[in-house]
C-alpha cells in the first residue's frame, strides 16, 4: 500500500508535492516499514514489479487530485526507484504509460534516485536519465550527501532537485560544521539551479534555521506523517482552510504552472 508525505514550502507553510511511500499491510506482523522488506524484494528481482505498481498508484492518486487539489493547488508527486529499475530500458516506455493512463502532466512528476544508484554505470544511467527526462518529468537525487556526492554528475546528469538527508538536518541547529554542511549542500542547490528539499524536519527549530539558510522546500513529521491518500487529503483540505487558501497560493497563468513553479 501507498502512503503519501507532503512537501512543503518553508516560506508560505503550503503543500506543493507528495512522496509516495510504500508500506507493507502483513496479515500477521501488522504493518512493516520498508527498511525490512524492501532489500528482500531488490534481492528477488520483485522490485521491479512492486515499483511498477507504485508508480502507476502514485500517478493515479496526483491525478485524481488535479480537478480539486486538497491543499488549493496542484499537487506534484515524487517516486522512488530502484537500482534495479533504472537498469531497465523499459523503464521510460513504463513511466510514459503510467501518465498516459492516469492522464497526469509529466511536469508534476518527480522522479527519486540514490546517489549510489546514480554512480553504478555512468553510461546507462546517462541514457536511461535522458530517455526519462525527454518524457518532460523531472529527476531528484535522494538522500544527498551520505552517499558519492560529487560535482561532476550534478553536471553530467540533467537533474532537478536535490534532497538534504536527514542526518543533516538533524544537526541543522547545533551551529559549526554541521550546520555548515546543510549550508553547503543548499549553496550547491542554487549554483546548480537545483530545488531543494530537506527531509526529516522535526521540529520548529529546525525549520527556522532551514529558512534562514534558504532552503526552499521541506518535509517531516513537522508538517505531516506519512498517511493514506484518504487520511493525507482531509488534512490537507483542513490545513487549507485554517491558513486560507489566498494566503499561499501563487499567481500564475494556470493551476498546473503555478505548482511547477514551486518546485
Amino acid at each position: 500500500m501507498l502512503h503519501l508525505q507532503p512537501i512543503v514550502d518553508l516560506a508560505l507553510g503550503a503543500p506543493v508535492a507528495v512522496e509516495a511511500l510504500l508500506r507493507w499491510q502483513h496479515p500477521e506482523r501488522g504493518l512493516v516499514q520498508p527498511l525490512v522488506f524492501i532489500p528482500l524484494a531488490e534481492e528477488s528481482g520483485a522490485i521491479v514489479g512492486i515499483g511498477r505498481w507504485v508508480l502507476e498508484e502514485a500517478c493515479r492518486q496526483a491525478a485524481c487530485w488535479l480537478a480539486d487539489p486538497p491543499g488549493g493547488r496542484p499537487l506534484a508527486v515524487t517516486v522512488n526507484l530502484s537500482g534495479r529499475q533504472l537498469e531497465r530500458p523499459e523503464l521510460a516506455s513504463e513511466v510514459a504509460r503510467a501518465l498516459q493512463a492516469s492522464s497526469l502532466p509529466a511536469e508534476l512528476l518527480i522522479l527519486e534516485i540514490t546517489e549510489t544508484v546514480l554512480m553504478r554505470d555512468t553510461g546507462v544511467t546517462t541514457l536511461i536519465l535522458g530517455e526519462l527526462k525527454q518524457l518532460g518529468v523531472r529527476i531528484a537525487v535522494d538522500d544527498f550527501g551520505t552517499g558519492y556526492s560529487s560535482l561532476r554528475y550534478l553536471q553530467e546528469f540533467s537533474l532537478d532537485m536535490i534532497k538534504i538527508a536527514k542526518p543533516f538536518v538533524d544537526t541543522v541547529t547545533h551551529g559549526g560544521e554541521q550546520s555548515a554542511l546543510a549550508r553547503a549542500i543548499i549553496d550547491l542547490g542554487e549554483t546548480f539551479d537545483l530545488r531543494v528539499v530537506a527531509e526529516g524536519i522535526e521540529h520548529p527549530e529546525q525549520l527556522e534555521r532551514l529558512r534562514e539558510l534558504g532552503c526552499g522546500l521541506g518535509q517531516g513529521y513537522l508538517f505531516s506523517k506519512p498517511q493514506p491518500a484518504g487520511a493525507l487529503e482531509a488534512y490537507l483540505r483542513r490545513s487549507a482552510q485554517t491558513r486560507g487558501v489566498s494566503g499561499f497560493l501563487p499567481r500564475a497563468p494556470s493551476p498546473v504552472q503555478s505548482a511547477v513553479s514551486e518546485l
